[in-house]
């Protein structure tokens, strides 16, 4: 009887563990700024985690990243209260960024923790008048 009980606690145990197993491998990691002066700026990764999205209610001046080798990446003015970082622009590791709401310089950590592929271009249609169709074959009787 307690072998039993055993086995179904074992069974249930690995149920469990399986989903979290199986869950989405995310493309990014971000560690946010708890500090209470930097909560006026909303920091967050969207829901696949291959962009992130600053918000904030007074304007973002400036956005730089830092990345392990001490180099910027990028430089950004930004001049708005809403912007779309897509991440596929960093390279795969650490990522120091910074936000510039003057005066104040709120830093945040971007882990990349694989490649994120880019989004292909759709073709766009210009005209119908133009689309391509297939030549119809027409058989006739020699008489």
């Amino acid at each position: 009887m307690k072998n039993l009980i055993r086995i179904c606690l074992v069974v249930i145990l690995m149920f469990l563990l399986s989903f979290t197993l199986n869950a989405q491998e995310h493309y990014a990691k971000l560690e946010k700024n708890r500090n209470i002066q930097a909560s006026g700026l909303i920091h967050q990764l969207n829901k696949t985690r291959d962009t992130l999205i600053l918000k904030s209610d007074k304007k973002i001046n400036y956005l730089y990243s830092i990345n392990k080798d001490y180099g910027r990446e990028f430089d950004f003015y930004i001049d708005t209260t809403y912007y779309k970082l897509p991440l596929n622009k960093l390279a795969k590791g650490k990522h120091v960024l910074v936000a510039v709401q003057s005066p104040k310089r709120i830093v945040f950590v971007v882990r990349v923790l694989k490649d994120i592929p880019t989004k292909p271009q759709s073709i766009k249609v210009v005209s119908e008048d133009l689309m391509l169709t297939e030549p119809k074959v027409v058989a006739t009787r020699n008489n």
